[in-house]
């Protein structure tokens, strides 16, 4: 009798698919044949010549043909391929930290080849880490060789011939007339193009991988027109949007009249203007977007509260959202102070108060009862309902992302039977450097507050080395013997194992000792919000003489009598960072100093920033040199804010390129709108989501 077969359990295993040339080149955005050709050159590689061994330098990138002598693969402690080469010159050492068998038969004593890479010392001389090695003896290029960003599995030969392809294809037209371009003294786009992917031999070599040969600069202003024609699109797309007009009341008993009678100080002429700006802005029937920039203690917040009276008196709310509970909290006693005498109810609402205290504020925010609402992101909750939002106000703005600052403003264009869209005003104690604000805030209105009102008093800046910690110590016993009150910052709150720099904490117990005859605070970002408030409503009141702290009190924090700030580390900290912490101080009428703390060995970019903090107490300097020495991402807060910074254009170098490309964004839209759309369509190409908020 036949037996049952048993069913097969051998499973079959799917091979894993292997990505195609094209979709490789589709997760780098490279989908059609003018995607290719303005995916330019990341840097170039300089393969025109055989250098002797004996020529070689560490830190420079050389290319050698030279005779393998030397070959050893080992597995302890640690798999690694090695091998020494020689030429008629010297000696160099090869070395793979991973490596797979066709590289070790390449390495077989005897066997020749042409070898590139950066030269690095080593524990036995000059090495070569995971050098490229070709065939020797073959045709050298006549020109510099284009090295593109790619993708993982996509080879810069195969880059290079979809581009080469790629240029096959396409007509290199130019999108501008022959007369703009021979006025501005620029190349025509298809040199300009042709020459950054291939290269002639009797290039300026330097200039191109400097980015500064001309063909650079014809694609860095293309780029850059093709930002100022978007944005200017954005800001049309606003304009044809609808808000309330909350015109200003010109009556003698408006909110705004009776607050500035009852302020105990005069708006200064820097402040009248911007308020001025903000008001015919707020009456228009489109909504405002103004962004309100102004050094550390210049003001802001008082224009702020005269534009939330405006808009309140106008009859909606207004809604002020600060990244940090400590600064909302500033923001709020403030406005509570000003607002609650003229019968305006301001409403406090943040991620820690009881769940009671936030029913209450949810009914009176709904409700309209609560005319003005300050708080931190729980503003964005959906919890949160508002009657008749007409106002957002976002400070410190580059420290939400564009979906946070979007849902606020959401609130109340969502209101029922109602289209109107929220005006919005964003403050930033980080001054924006002029090249940047024509760029990328290029669709806002900005004001700035470029004077301090008067009675800040000049902070002295010293730059102390870590070794003199003991008189530092003195310093602050001192400051605190005549009354006055000290912040001590620190980068950490507690040890961290990469770093080796002094925690909060620690520094916390330290001072307590060393300073047995006063009252030494702490408060940072882990501290519970009630711990927190408490911490630092005593050292408003002077009941604690030195706060320790982390970069939480870096924004927001208003303590005339304190006097003296010491930065633990100040080496760590980001050059507007160093600026926003030094503002703390200054407030009052004493002589006010900032200690920066510096641990040696320092860096040049420590170097550089510490010299700036020493030099200047200018806004607009520390923001030009910031930008100058770390680009503009961080200013923008672009990792959370999703910006895409240019690709090719430099705004620390290129100011001048900026103000061309402006000039005939202005000219271009008034008299030639198809040439407009041509360069849009050539650079945006599906990408004009650029409706920011």
């Amino acid at each position: 009798m036949a037996t049952a077969q048993r069913p097969s359990t051998k499973v079959s295993v799917r091979p894993k698919a292997v990505a195609t040339t094209r979709q490789k080149l589709e997760r780098l955005g490279l989908i059609s044949a003018h995607d290719l050709i303005l995916h330019l050159p990341l840097r170039y590689e300089d393969e025109t010549e055989i250098m002797p061994i004996a020529t070689l330098r560490p830190g420079r990138s050389a290319q050698i043909e030279a005779t393998v002598i030397r070959s050893d693969a080992s597995y302890q402690p640690r798999r690694q391929l090695t091998a020494v080469v020689q030429d008629d010159t010297g000696e160099i050492g090869l070395r793979w930290l991973t490596f797979y068998p066709n590289q070790q038969q390449q390495m077989q004593v005897g066997r020749r080849w042409r070898i590139r890479g950066e030269v690095r010392g080593g524990m036995h001389g000059y090495e070569i880490i995971h050098p490229k090695v070709t065939v020797a003896d073959s045709v050298l290029p006549a020109a510099l060789t284009p090295v593109y960003p790619t993708t993982e599995g996509l080879s810069q030969p195969s880059l290079r011939k979809a581009i080469g392809q790629a240029l096959e294809k396409v007509e290199l037209n130019d999108t501008l007339e022959p007369e703009l371009v021979q006025r501005l003294g620029l190349q025509s786009f298809g040199e300009a193009i042709r020459t950054l992917h291939a290269p002639t031999p009797d290039i300026d070599a330097l200039a191109l991988i400097e980015h500064t040969h001309p063909s650079w600069l014809r694609i860095k202003f293309d780029e850059l027109l093709a930002q100022q024609l978007s944005l200017a699109a954005a800001r049309d797309a606003r304009r044809s949007l609808r808000a309330k007009s909350l015109r200003a009341n010109p009556k003698a008993d408006s909110l705004c009249a009776r607050l500035l009678k009852s302020l105990p100080f005069s708006l200064t002429p820097a402040q009248q203007r911007v308020t001025s700006e903000i008001s015919a802005d707020l009456a228009r029937e489109f909504p405002m977007y103004r962004l309100l920039q102004g050094d550390v203690g210049s003001g802001k917040t008082i224009v702020a509260a005269l534009a939330a009276l405006q808009a309140i008196d106008a009859g909606v709310q207004v809604a002020l959202m600060a990244p940090t509970e400590i600064l909302a909290e500033q923001h709020f006693q403030k406005l509570k102070m000003w607002c609650e005498p003229l019968g305006i109810e301001v409403c406090w609402l943040t991620g820690s108060i009881t769940p009671k205290a936030r029913k209450i504020a949810n009914a009176a925010i709904s409700s309209g009862q609560a005319r003005l609402v300050v708080g931190t992101q729980a503003l964005i909750q959906e919890t949160v309902e508002f009657f008749d939002l007409g106002l957002v106000i976002v400070d410190e703005q580059h420290r939400f992302g564009v979906a946070q600052r979007l849902s606020l403003s959401k609130k109340g264009e969502e209101l029922p039977g109602d289209d109107w869209i929220p005006h919005q005003l964003t403050m930033s104690a980080t001054p924006i450097p002029r090249t940047l604000a024509m760029t990328f805030y290029a669709d806002l209105e900005v004001s700035s507050i470029d004077t301090l009102p008067p009675g800040r008093t000049p902070v002295v800046t010293k730059l102390i080395s870590n070794s003199r910690r003991d008189e530092v110590l003195g310093h602050v016993a001192q400051a605190c013997a005549t009354g006055q009150q000290v912040y001590w910052v620190c980068p950490l709150v507690q040890e961290s194992e990469s770093l080796d720099l002094q925690t909060a904490v620690d520094t916390h117990l330290a001072l307590t000792e060393a300073l047995p005859d006063y009252t030494v605070g702490l408060v940072h970002g882990q501290l519970p919000t009630a711990e927190k408030a408490a911490v630092m409503k005593a050292f408003r009141e002077a009941h604690i003489n030195v706060l320790v702290s982390t970069t939480v009190i870096e924004v927001g924090v208003d303590v005339p009598n304190a006097s003296l700030m010491v930065i633990e580390h100040a080496e760590r900290f980001g050059l507007a960072q160093l600026h926003q912490l030094r503002g703390r101080v200054g407030r009052g009428v004493a002589k006010s100093v900032c200690v920066l703390l510096f641990q040696t060995p320092l860096s040049m970019l420590a170097r550089q920033r510490l010299r700036a903090m020493y030099e200047t107490q200018d806004g607009f300097e520390i923001a030009q040199r910031d930008l100058d020495l770390r680009g503009p991402g961080e200013l923008l807060g672009s990792k959370q804010s999703g910006v895409t910074l240019l690709r090719f254009a430099d705004l620390a170098a290129d100011g001048g390129l900026v103000v061309a490309a402006r000039q005939a964004a202005i000219e271009l839209r008034d008299t030639a709108p198809h040439i407009v759309e041509r360069h849009l369509a050539r650079w945006m190409r599906g990408r004009e989501d650029f409706l920011r908020s």
